[in-house]
């Protein structure tokens, strides 16, 4: 049948060749694994689960939804699907800002790179044609450089250009892709795979052509509902007025560390006391705001764009100050000089990498460096902020320390001998969430498919009692009911990121916005139980890949720290996170045996 909501045309790029082949989705995909991040997996596990994530053999993924260059709001969202180099698991990464729209505006559900070109190329997407060029004068430069290097070539009217930049080149294992506007697909180091591939940009100049609804009268309802629930003053997304759109997501950074659920100085403790004051967004709105951008179809305009006006880092203005950077580069590495944090940001974007994993790379090595492991390398010392901006540019370039750093946290935990300092799950690093304190964020970063995050399973939506999901808020010190709550935000994310829409949705949207926009753009009935069975179909390909690519039994855990040391901050003092008993009710809510998918689960979802 005919989907609405679809271009039908992935391209398929072989960089190798230097082919390009159009392709349409097969109809039976769209019916289970929807778009961007579920269909992404989908062509990954086609590829092949066990190709090494930087051999030539790997592919790349730029993936769109349905919904992706509507009007439906909150849906300028683009995955990028690979497997990860940090972690050896299939990873997707969302970025926001233009690009998906002007991808699927330029008649393109996705782009498919194989292979590895002899020098560096980028595509370019122009009136639907995609050509192959040489990116030589452009190889060697940061994000901020390249792009301005295409807008001169191309205009900036209509122009999205999506970048690594030398961290990339330089196969840092958490380098990203970012585009015009600072937006970063930043976890899992996507754009290690594409400086593997000598694969420098994605340029596309393509004008506004929003897709039109299969039935038009159920999207005016669908879209309708949908837009009056974000707007609502009484949800967080509310315009101007919700916490969301006031402070950005940097809203969090006070109650998080008020309730003892900030880790702080590596994990080590669970609150950075006063001092997270001088990095919240209530201080950042206060002293340093400037402009509040926003994406594609967002009127909640989360996006904190900042000015430093005095200091040694007066002149800097950049976006964004966002709450799980200013942690990790902040708290985390016991730094509360927010000009400071900006300028890290900022150099994590131009260099193409991951904001949250730097800082987590560098509070494993600050926490080496106080118990004496780093001898005759220099170190760094807790709150040293000025060799932290230092050291930004030397994983970037691999220089030096930045050698060791730019392979994560567990390689620089190993080299000192000491694994356990690596707050890492997967290979990748923990958010701004400690489990001590969030007990539903412990199952959560075990069970991720993608290794540690808080975005498969955003479960202080319901400990902190911030989404319109009342029926579903739960004490945050309780272990009881975790597995099975986050078993089902962890289908309602697959689904929404399949969508692709922006994971803020939630915070007013349900179950029910989701499938009659679904169901009115596309075009098929779809109900409330769908999008959770199509949610779980998705969670669980991602774990068949991952059982193939080698990830069995034993690979959900948690840092020792968060099991085995209590907290000693208010809030959350002398608790732990009992993982292994919300892990056994976890693995009876999915039906898996100890991590691993069984045959029948998989036939049972139609996994195919």
């Amino acid at each position: 049948m005919k989907y609405g909501g679809y271009a039908d045309r992935v391209a398929h790029i072989d960089l190798t060749a230097g082919n390009v082949e159009v392709k349409p989705i097969p109809d039976e995909w769209k019916r289970l694994y929807i778009g961007a991040r579920g269909l992404g997996v989908r062509y990954m596990l086609e590829n092949g689960p066990q190709v090494d994530p930087l051999s030539s053999d790997n592919m790349l993924c730029f993936m769109n939804g349905p919904l992706t260059g509507t009007a439906a709001n909150m849906s300028g969202r683009m995955a990028i699907v690979t497997k990860s180099p940090l972690t050896g698991t299939v990873t997707d990464s969302h970025h926001g800002g233009w690009s998906a729209a002007r991808l699927r505006w330029s008649g393109y559900d996705g782009l498919l790179f194989t292979g590895k070109a002899e020098k560096p190329v980028y595509i370019y997407i122009n009136d639907g044609e995609i050509e192959i060029k040489d990116a030589s004068a452009v190889w060697g430069k940061g994000v901020h450089d390249t792009v301005k290097h295409f807008q001169d070539m191309y205009g900036e009217k209509d122009l999205t250009v999506i970048s690594i930049g030398q961290a990339g080149e330089n196969l840092v294992k958490y380098a990203c892709w970012v585009n015009e506007d600072d937006r970063a697909s930043g976890r899992g180091g996507t754009g290690c795979v594409g400086g593997s591939k000598n694969l420098k940009a994605v340029v596309i100049k393509a004008k506004k052509n929003m897709p039109k609804p299969a039935n038009k009268d159920a999207w005016k309802d669908a879209h309708s509902r949908a837009l009056a629930v974000i707007m609502d003053e009484a949800n967080i997304t509310s315009p101007r007025k919700g916490g969301l759109s006031v402070y950005g997501t940097n809203v969090l950074m006070n109650i998080t560390s008020t309730m003892g659920a900030l880790p702080a100085l590596n994990g080590s403790v669970t609150s950075f006391g006063d001092k997270a004051e001088l990095l919240s967004g209530e201080y950042v709105k206060e002293n340093i705001l400037v402009n509040d951008p926003t994406c594609h179809a967002c009127p909640v305009a989360c996006k904190k764009e900042v000015e430093i006006t005095e200091g040694e880092y007066a002149g800097l203005r950049m976006e964004s100050v966002e709450y799980e950077p200013a942690w990790s580069l902040g708290a985390n590495c016991g730094n509360d000089n927010i000009a400071s944090v900006a300028k890290m940001i900022d150099l994590a974007n131009d260099y193409g990498m991951d904001a949250i994993e730097i800082g987590d790379v560098m509070a494993v090595y600050m926490e080496a460096t106080d118990k004496g492991y780093v001898n005759g390398d220099g170190g760094l010392k807790w709150g040293d902020y000025k060799s932290m901006v230092a050291m930004v540019e030397k994983v970037a370039m691999r220089e030096g320390a930045g050698n060791l750093l730019a392979d994560g946290g567990n390689a620089v935990a190993n080299h000192y001998g000491n694994p356990d300092m690596a707050m890492t799950v997967k290979g990748q690093g923990i958010p701004a969430y400690d489990p001590r304190g969030l007990k539903g964020m412990g199952i959560a970063y075990a069970t991720s498919n993608r290794g540690a995050c808080h975005l498969r399973a955003y479960t202080p939506a319901a400990e902190l009692n911030i989404m319109p999901f009342q029926s579903l808020s739960v004490d945050p010190l309780e272990w009881k009911g975790k597995g099975e709550l986050v078993k089902i935000f962890q289908d309602i994310h697959a689904f929404s990121d399949s969508l692709d829409m922006c994971k803020f949705s939630a915070f007013a949207q349900g179950t029910e916005e989701y499938a009659a926009q679904y169901s009115a753009m596309v075009g098929v009935p779809f109900t409330t139980d769908d999008v959770l069975v199509t949610g779980e179909r998705i969670y669980n390909l991602e774990r068949r890949f991952n059982n193939l690519a080698g990830l069995g039994e034993g690979s959900d855990y948690l840092p020792k720290r968060f099991t085995d040391e209590p907290s000693t901050m208010p809030g959350s003092e002398g608790h732990v996170c009992e993982l292994d008993l919300m892990l056994e009710e976890y693995y009876a809510a999915r039906g898996w045996e100890n991590g691993v998918v069984p045959e029948s689960k998989l036939a049972a979802l139609e996994v195919k």
